[in-house]
């Protein structure tokens, strides 16, 4: 995986992360833990979206530009895997609080 990708994934993923936490309250953990999960399910959505779709994730960056549909592949994994992770990890935090 290029490295720009996987930035945009991260970037996007705590974003993912935070937009999650404030639509669902209760289980939000906070924006710095938010973001975390959300980086961390940001890094796992786009790895998990480069793998079942190969050459999705790269197809721009190996031509030596990053094309509309790349950028717009990693936001959307890295933001929804991000959200994912986040909204996984509060209910369990929930879960566990009772």
């Amino acid at each position: 995986m290029e490295i720009i990708p996987l930035i945009i994934n991260l970037v996007s993923g705590a974003l993912g992360g935070n937009l999650a936490g404030s639509l669902m309250k209760k289980s939000s953990m906070g924006t710095l833990w938010n973001s975390i999960a959300g980086i961390a399910g940001g890094g796992l959505g786009g790895t998990i979206l480069g793998k079942l779709v190969p050459g999705l994730m790269v197809a721009g960056a190996a031509g030596g530009g990053l094309d509309i549909g790349t950028i717009l592949s990693s936001v959307a994994s890295g933001g929804v895997g991000g959200g994912v992770l986040m909204v996984i990890i509060g209910f369990i935090k929930k879960a566990m609080a009772k």
